[in-house]
């Protein structure tokens, strides 16, 4: 079974794909880490300053802080990078699935509903917490300033209510340990 999550950022995807991983043993898929750890490959490195030069590395390694700010600002770029490592990314998320089909796999990311990987979820669940909430969250994980946050929020996709099988407004302890307990 595969289990998609969705969500705009800090809505607790990923608190939610880790209380499901934990409960039912399954395997998490956190698509961002994925992404970071395709930034690491050489050949991505590469691909990325012939795009944006030598200043998106720092001790030969991409600033992901940098490249956030390139992004955010713009469709277009946040295109380019994915153009670049999506390739990567489905190669890890591939391998990752195929090693565990003997079990239950957790993909969250905010960009799901915009992959293959979507129509393969058997249950899709849609995280939709109010913005403040999300806010708070976020600022205090990231120790970003808001207006990062904001940037961030912009370069964030609409979600169509209709494709999931689950949408959670309320994302008590309580709800969410009956949810998993269900699922």
């Amino acid at each position: 079974m595969i289990i998609g999550i969705a969500g705009k950022s800090g809505s607790g995807k990923t608190t939610l794909a880790r209380q499901i991983q934990e409960e039912k043993r399954g395997v998490h898929i956190d698509v961002d880490k994925i992404a970071h750890k395709v930034l690491l490959k050489d050949e991505v490195k590469e691909e990325l300053v012939k795009i944006y030069g030598k200043k998106i590395l720092q001790m030969n390694e991409v600033e992901r802080k940098y490249l956030r700010e390139i992004i955010f600002q713009s469709r277009n770029e946040m295109k380019k990078l994915s153009n670049i490592i999506w390739k990567y990314m489905e190669i890890e998320i591939d391998n990752i699935i195929n090693n565990n089909k003997d079990k239950i796999i957790i993909i969250d990311w905010i960009l799901l509903p915009k992959t293959k990987y979507f129509n393969n979820c058997d249950i899709k669940i849609l995280i939709d917490i109010p913005y403040s909430i999300r806010k708070d969250r976020v600022l205090k994980r990231d120790q970003i300033e808001e207006d990062i946050f904001i940037l961030r929020e912009k370069a964030s996709i609409s979600y169509q209510n209709n494709e999931f099988d689950l949408i959670l407004n309320d994302f008590s302890k309580e709800n969410t340990i009956r949810l998993v307990k269900q699922l």
